[in-house]
């Protein structure tokens, strides 16, 4: 099979697609042939350093997502042909991931989908929409009574969890810190410059998803009304930590916070995902696909920043 295999520190120019084995099947394990996967920040970071570590076994196949059809379900009860969505648990770190024509993944990983979305639709979901949907209804308890913050709203979580919303019913705030990209942002209804204050510039925020992070949170917190929650998810501002953090001061009264840590979808949830899509015959939000020869040229365009939205590659 074709495949992406890191060994060191790569660039998006350095990228070529090598030949390997399609990998053996074992117990507690299926083997997916990939149809799409989406490009996600946390596999640039890999590229761009991880790969370096000693906990990562060289070479790897990057990647954690993708959505296919079972190729051969070993013993997990699933069938051949069978849609499935994959993510996370060590994908493409601590084993191959999905930048291939087949992965080889753990059972606890895949789940079924009901879905008639094109793959490259279906290639923009697992990752992007789980963490959306889990920061807007397990973290933020969202209702369409809310009137949503988003911070930091042009990326593909970004867009994911405005048309969630939207379609929930909320009013939806949604902000950029570049003037430019406002136009991207238009269906949130209500958008924001941010110069890095936002408290005494939006008003009557119930619920706030912070996509910036620890770099604007004190302000997202004081952004909010009484009672309001705040989930800090993204980490745009490339600020990790909050040093000096006080919570007993930097968070107001009667205000909540909470964060939301993708490592652990499941099946109910991945249910309750596509049943929302199918109900509200959503199209997840894509901002360009790619075909997987030219993976390459997908991978460059991340490097760039060139694409807005979720970078999808198509096989």
């Amino acid at each position: 099979m074709k495949a992406v295999l890191l060994d060191k520190i790569t660039e998006g120019k350095d990228i070529v697609l090598s030949e390997c084995p399609v990998p053996e099947v074992r117990p507690g394990w299926v083997l997916v042939k990939v149809k799409a996967f989406g490009l996600n920040h946390s596999e640039k970071l890999l590229r761009l350093g991880e790969i370096r570590a000693d906990y990562i076994q060289k070479p790897v196949i990057p990647g954690i997502e993708c959505v296919g059809e079972i190729a051969d379900p070993s013993d997990s009860g699933l069938a051949v042909g069978q849609k499935v969505a994959a993510l996370m648990g060590g994908m493409g770190r601590s084993f191959n991931g999905s930048y291939a024509e087949y992965a080889l993944l753990p059972q606890r990983i895949v789940f079924k989908i009901d879905s008639d979305l094109p793959w490259e639709a279906l290639g923009a979901v697992p990752e992007t929409y789980f963490t959306a949907w889990g920061s807007l209804f397990e973290c933020l308890h969202l209702t369409p009574n809310d009137i949503l913050l988003i911070r930091g709203a042009t990326c593909a979580l970004g867009y994911a969890a405005i048309q969630i919303a939207k379609a929930l019913g909320c009013k939806v705030v949604a902000t950029t810190h570049r003037e430019e990209k406002i136009p991207l942002i238009s269906e949130a209804g209500e958008t924001v410059l941010d110069d890095g204050r936002l408290t005494g510039k939006v008003h009557g925020v119930t619920k706030a998803l912070d996509l910036i992070g620890p770099r604007n949170l004190r302000d997202t917190l004081t952004a909010v009304e009484k009672g309001g929650i705040v989930c800090q998810t993204g980490l745009l501002g490339g600020v990790y930590a909050l040093n000096g953090f006080d919570p007993i001061k930097d968070i107001p009264n009667g205000v909540y916070l909470t964060g939301f840590f993708s490592n652990y979808p499941t099946q109910q949830v991945m249910d309750e995902i596509f049943a929302f899509l199918n109900e509200h015959h959503l199209v997840p939000t894509s901002g360009k696909v790619f075909d997987f020869e030219n993976i390459r040229e997908a991978v460059i365009a991340q490097d760039e920043g060139k694409v807005n939205g979720k970078i999808v590659v198509k096989l």
